[in-house]
This record gives structure tokens, sequence and C-alpha cells, in this order.
């Protein structure tokens, strides 16, 4: 996804330097926030549960809930889909499937995905409450 919003950057008039800017911040701020939600509610994951290895490259050793990987895609994606409405449905359903892979990976429950979600819209919708563009063109 985030290559996707290079590319965009690159090669889509719409999107300027600012606006990727401020994906990537939602992106990080998103996962700091499901960070210390982790931290706060500790919880197992399915293959902890259930017995089946995780299908994943490495096994996730940190508490399911919320999927910091969803926090970050649905925070990008709302982002993207605040500037440029047609590309942002196409980040939105990517983050989407960031999600139903991560549960169909074993590693996450539904409720961790959703979780994940929640945070990285709220992140973007407060930063673009924020309104950090007028922070941007102010330093210029």
């Amino acid at each position: 996804m985030f290559a996707g919003l290079f590319f965009l950057w690159f090669f889509d008039g719409r999107i300027k330097r600012e606006h990727v800017t401020n994906a990537l911040l939602v992106s990080f701020t998103a996962w700091s926030i499901a960070q210390i939600i982790k931290l706060l509610v500790p919880t197992l994951r399915p293959f902890e549960i259930n017995n089946l290895p995780p299908l994943t490259v490495t096994v996730p050793s940190d508490p399911a809930f919320p999927s910091s990987h969803t926090a970050i895609a649905f925070g990008l994606a709302t982002s993207v889909f605040r500037y440029h409405k047609k590309a942002g449905i196409i980040f939105l359903i990517s983050a989407l499937a960031v999600g139903l892979g991560r549960i169909f990976g074993n590693v996450h429950y539904i409720g961790d995905i959703a979780g994940g979600a929640f945070v990285g819209i709220v992140a973007a919708i407060v930063l673009q409450r924020v309104r950090l563009d007028k922070l941007w063109k102010k330093r210029a």
C-alpha cells in the first residue's frame, strides 16, 4: 500500500508531498496507538489457542488486539480517500484485504481486525480535523 501511495505521488497530480506526509503520519500514529492498546489489553492470537501454526514468515509474539497491520492499512486508506476518492476506494479494499489476510493467516480474530480498522480510521479523521495541511502551508 505504501508503494501505491508513492506511485500516486509521482504519477498523479492530485496527490502532493503534503498529502503523502500526512498519510505517513496517520499510519505511524495508528500503529503507535495500536501498540499502546496492545500493552493495555493483552489478548492471545488464534494460533496460540488452536495450536495451528500461523501462515506468516515470522511468528508474532505481541498481543493480538488490535491488529497493527490493519490499523496502518486503514489509516493510510482513509488518508488517501480524503485527497483522491477513486484511489481511496482501492486503498480501502486493499486495507480490507490486509485484515482478511491476517484472519486467514491465523494470527488475528475478526475483533482484532475491527479494532485495528477503527484505530486507523479514527486516527485519520482526528488528524484531518487538526488540519495538518494548513500547518504544512504555514511552514512553506
